[in-house]
This record gives structure tokens, sequence and C-alpha cells, in this order.
């Protein structure tokens, strides 16, 4: 699925998201992605989907939105991968401009360094940035980047391209208990959050099945103190630690919806009633889509998730 959603949004409001990149090409493999392992990690940038077939996916599903009476606020670039790995992304965008939506691209930073990441993403209204860690033997642990990437270059990039960006440009911490919870690397984050000044730094934790077992979010006081460690050095943070809600639109096909989103945005339980409820639909298309082997429950955090059941998507049981 090349659009899904649209979705709630913590940062965005209701987003429309664009697949630009399929499952799962990436220059990372963070031990903590809802949409699993990174099998062959890569930095050189190629075409994937053309511009004109990732709008007409866009302008399908933004007249069934229309059709239903839903709204959104910003179209989004959250794939099954690093968005600027596509080639074609400032084209992309430049693309979907006239259709009247705020564009905003949601990326793991690594490419930036490239002039021509910097150029497209100049295109977008609002970006996010990764930041999960500022010491090497954090990074690598964590985010698993590709051997040639370098952390010193990737944050010098991020400096430079945050001096020239005119958009609304946030960051995005994400605090896996164990590994970059400490007060060390955590103040190692609020020091280059410091020279960077996002519009927001947000502080986030996992929430959603991942892609190793044993990830989980920190404890709620060490929580607290990196808030406050982060705030001492930066005016406006924000936690990311809550669940979303269950407003996910119903675009008139319930199927379709359900497995477009929980493509790349795994639901909650309640959340899936809820929306079923909405589309006047019953328990008995999810008990379906399972026989079909079209989506899968799992657990995580005492919560039951279902995940649409894709070819390189390993799906985990988190009672083990």
């Amino acid at each position: 699925m090349i659009t899904f959603g649209p979705v709630p949004s913590r940062r965005l409001g209701r987003s429309l998201g664009i697949n630009n990149i399929p499952p799962k090409s990436c220059s990372y493999s963070c031990l903590y992605c809802q949409v699993g392992p990174t099998h062959q990690k890569e930095i050189a940038q190629r075409p994937f989907y053309t511009p004109e077939t990732i709008k007409q996916a866009v302008m399908q599903q933004l007249e069934s939105i229309s059709s239903a009476g839903e709204q959104i606020d910003y179209l989004t670039f959250v794939p099954d991968g690093e968005p600027s790995l596509d080639s074609n992304l400032g084209e992309t965008i430049e693309l979907l401009r006239p259709l009247g939506y705020k564009l905003a691209v949601i990326s793991n930073a690594s490419l930036v360094w490239k002039a021509e990441v910097q150029n497209a993403l100049h295109k977008a209204d609002w970006v996010s940035l990764k930041v999960d860690a500022t010491d090497d033997p954090t990074w690598r642990q964590l985010n698993r980047p590709h051997r040639d990437l370098e952390l010193d270059r990737i944050l010098d990039a991020i400096i430079s391209f945050a001096n020239d960006y005119h958009g609304i440009l946030t960051t995005e911490t994400m605090l896996v208990q164990g590994i970059n919870d400490s007060m060390a690397s955590v103040t190692s984050v609020a020091k280059f959050l410091e020279q960077l000044m996002p519009a927001t730094a947000y502080l986030a934790v996992p929430t959603r099945p991942t892609s190793e077992t044993g990830i989980v979010p920190p404890a709620e006081h060490v929580i607290n103190q990196a808030y406050q460690i982060l705030s001492d050095r930066h005016p406006q943070v924000e936690l990311l630690i809550g669940y979303e809600g269950n407003a996910f639109a119903f675009t008139g096909n319930a199927e379709q919806d359900l497995l477009s989103i929980t493509a790349v945005h795994p639901m909650r339980e309640e959340a899936v009633k809820a929306y079923l409820l909405k589309a006047g639909e019953d328990w008995q298309l999810v008990q379906r889509l399972i026989a079909e082997e079209k989506l899968q429950k799992t657990e995580f955090q005492g919560s039951h998730f279902y995940l649409r059941c894709l070819p390189n998507r390993q799906v985990l049981d988190f009672n083990d």
C-alpha cells in the first residue's frame, strides 16, 4: 500500500501516510522498529515508485476520505524504511504541493549529509530527524546503522540543515530501557539539541511491537528524569509516551482500511473494535483476515495489537 490512513498522529493531528519505500529498505535496523529488522541495509539513493504513481495513490485516498466526510492535516512520508533513500522524494513533494496540504517527512537523519537529501527535505513543511544518541557505541547498539555511516558526520549535517531550513524542524529521541536512558546518554543528547534548537524535541518510548524482543520503555521515573534533563537545555520538549487514541478514519472499505493502516501502524485491540463499530462491521472481519493470514495478533506490554502480514515482516510473540 502506498497510502494508509489517515491515522491519528501525536505530532501532526490527522495524517495521511505515504509509504514511498517498500519493506524494508533502510539505512538502519533499529532495535525498536515496528516494521521488523533490515536484512540488507543500504545508503545509496534510488527510485522506488514514480512520483506520478504516488500522486495518483494519494489522490485516490483523498477522494475516499472526502467522500467519507473525513479531514486530514498533513500528507506525511512515513514509510516502511528511510524515506530519503527515495531519489524521487523532492520531485514527489513538488508534485503533491498543488493538492493544498502541508507535507511532512519523518526521517532517521542518517543520509542528511547528502546534498540531494537536504534539497529534498527543504521542500517539506515539517521535518522530523531522529537523534537517539550522540555517542557512537550507543548509536551503533540501538540504531544498528549501515557500516559506512559515521555518527559525527550525521550530527554535523543535522546542524547544517537546521541552519538553512525554513520549515518546522523537530527531533525525536526514542528511549529504550538499559540502552540510551542513562543520565549520561540523555545529557549528551540534550547538549546537542541545545545547539540545534528544533521547534520541538520529542521524547518517545516504544509503545508498539518492536523488531527485537526485550525492547521496553524505561521506568516512569527514568522518563521523567530524561524529560527534566532535556527541558533544562531546551524550551520545548514533549513526551510521546501515550497511546494515540482510537480516532482512525473510515474511508468506506473496512478491510482495505485495516490492512493499509496495520501495514505500518499496528492497532490496539480497542482501536480495532472502535473502528469496526464506526464502519458498521463486526469482529468476524478480523477473524477472517487472521484465518486468511492477512492479519496477525500479537501482544506487547500487556496490550493486544493487530498487524498486517507482510512477506518481510516478522511478527513476534512477546510472551516468550
